[in-house]
């Protein structure tokens, strides 16, 4: 069963593209002059190389130190013995340091990097190419899309780059990743768009942009440039059966982006819609039936009670064919959809109820933190 708006994380050889080092708007617009000149990526990367920083998290462990059962009725100082032989036991919580990548996207220290470099952290210090270093604040996170919005306080304009448009981009366009794999800063490499919209289970919004561009540990939170020098992505995971680059990484396309750090910069919070019902895909068998040529929509599994579905008729087997205007393809368009509407807002939800489509008007709930 999927929940609208949470998907189950799956164990599988994706990698958070951020090391643990113990254990774990104002922009500088590109002009035409950063277009890759047939020498090379030299000029592009001495322009936007300033913006692109380097992250170093610390915070402390959260997990308890293992601790093995002793015989009841052991002697005391046999019992100190072993725990003198057993190392961990009765440690207290050690501290752990974080690494990753970001970029500036003002001049006045917003700068982007992924919720999971700095969740949990307890000290974000951001160091900038010149050798310079600020403390941080996380102004919000968003785990659901992996992405965070830090400030950092300087007296002067910092070197700000741009989004660009993901959607505009193609698959086999050039890129440029940046950041900092095994603390390494200022790396770049380069590559093409080998997918776009791809779905790897990490997350109900997945809509991920893959490339062949390097991507290491460390690099979580870099930009991908697209040859204007624009970000059109934010690196966050590779596919690596060893934990290193094999070619495929994947990056938060920018067009979500934006609209994630637009909410954290009004009040460091990410507002969602809320519809109230677990889902599940349509089965190849229910389709043939229904005379689809492939399964299609989302069917209702379940209804949370009180819920803006349970309101507006909503019944359990219903399939959702659209919701406001949106066709439903794939349980992921729904889930977004649902997401990028604003609460107290009215939507169209067009589903088939025993056989005949009927439309229902729901008005959208908030999304709780809780169900986030």
């Amino acid at each position: 069963m999927t929940s609208l708006m949470k998907s189950p994380r799956r164990a599988m050889p994706f990698v958070l593209a951020a090391a643990l080092a113990s254990t774990s708007l104002v922009a500088i617009a590109p002009t035409t002059a950063l277009a890759v000149p047939a020498g090379g990526y030299a000029d592009l990367v001495e322009t936007i190389s300033p913006s692109v920083v380097f992250i170093e998290v610390t915070g402390t462990s959260t997990k308890p130190a293992q601790q093995m059962e002793m015989p009841q009725g052991m002697p005391e100082e046999l019992r100190k013995r072993f725990e003198q032989m057993m190392p961990g036991q009765g440690a207290e919580a050690q501290p752990v340091h974080g690494l990753g990548s970001g970029f500036i996207i003002s001049t006045d220290g917003q700068i982007v990097t992924n919720n999971h470099v700095v969740e949990g952290a307890d000290k974000v210090t951001v160091k900038l190419s010149d050798g310079r270093s600020f403390e941080a604040k996380v102004v919000g996170n968003d785990p659901l899309t992996d992405i965070a919005l830090l400030k950092i306080e300087t007296d002067v304009d910092l070197p700000a780059v741009k989004f660009g448009s993901s959607d505009s981009m193609r698959v086999g366009d050039e890129v440029v990743a940046m950041g900092n794999p095994f603390g390494l800063g200022g790396t770049v490499t380069t590559g093409i768009i080998s997918a776009k919209s791809r779905n790897i289970n990490a997350g109900p919004y997945d809509d991920f942009i893959q490339t062949d561009a390097a991507i290491n540990r460390g690099n979580s939170g870099g930009p991908l440039f697209n040859n204007a020098g624009e970000v059109i992505g934010v690196n966050t995971a590779i596919l690596s059966p060893g934990g290193g680059s094999v070619g495929i990484g994947f990056s938060v396309p920018s067009d979500l982006v934006l609209d994630i750090v637009a909410d954290l910069a009004d009040d460091g919070a990410i507002t969602r819609g809320w519809l109230g019902v677990q889902i599940r895909p349509m089965t190849d068998e229910v389709a043939q039936v229904l005379g689809y040529d492939a399964p299609k929509g989302a069917v209702i599994e379940a209804i949370s009670d009180d819920s803006p579905a349970q309101k507006a008729g909503l019944k359990k087997g219903d399939i959702i064919l659209s919701f406001n205007g949106t066709a439903i393809d794939e349980l992921r368009d729904l889930t977004r959809a649902v997401a990028d509407t604003d609460p107290d807002q009215t939507a169209d939800v067009v589903v088939l109820h025993r056989g005949k489509e009927v439309t229902r008007a729901v008005k959208i709930g908030t999304l709780a933190a809780k169900d986030a």
